[in-house]
């Protein structure tokens, strides 16, 4: 075997051609990773956005009324899952409770509905424990409307499990002091 004349191999470092392709070659994995991570990120945050204010507009919806019943909860229900879109509603839930704070400051459900899927409806006189400090006072009441959603990647290589999304909001009952419900 000859070994190449000292001429070719000194042409051959200093030969740039095809320097560029391999570069590209180096970094496009991680402009890729890069761009699919970004991708998959804005979901995940639209998502999460979508279900926050599909736990606000089912409340706001409620709280604009004199009263309510299962029907036209589960028509409120209906308008979150078109909120929820072009993410899927299976996997959305959502409740709508009213909790009132009773004379001895104790806030408890009045009464609680949900679209029977992960979000299970309280029970009635159910204590609420979680409600921020001074938001009602006794005898007061308020709306309060809560998502779960559960996302799930497009890209299930990279994030295997599923991401829970829950939002809270109370809102006040606006045309009355509590929003009833007739059959709830």
């Amino acid at each position: 075997m000859s070994r190449p004349a000292p001429g070719i191999r000194r042409d051959f470092w200093r030969d740039h051609r095809g320097a560029a392709a391999i570069e590209f070659a180096f970094i496009a994995p991680i402009m890729m990773l890069l761009y699919f991570g970004l991708v998959e990120f804005c979901q995940g945050y639209m998502a999460s956005r979508r279900a926050g204010h599909t736990a606000s507009i089912v409340a706001d919806l409620v709280a604009q009324s004199d009263a309510t019943s299962t029907q036209d909860l589960a028509k409120v229900f209906a308008i979150g899952d078109m909120i929820m879109r072009p993410f899927p509603s299976g996997p959305l839930s959502i409740r709508v409770s009213n909790v009132t704070k009773d004379a001895n400051g104790v806030a408890r459900i009045t009464w609680s509905r949900d679209n029977s899927k992960a979000l299970t409806a309280l029970g009635k006189n159910s204590i609420v424990t979680d409600l921020p400090p001074g938001l009602i006072e006794n005898g007061e009441s308020l709306i309060l409307g809560e998502t779960a959603f559960k996302y799930t990647s497009p890209f299930a290589q990279v994030i295997k499990t599923p991401i829970n999304f829950r939002r809270s909001y109370y809102l006040r009952p606006r045309t009355v002091d509590s929003v009833a419900c007739s059959n709830c």
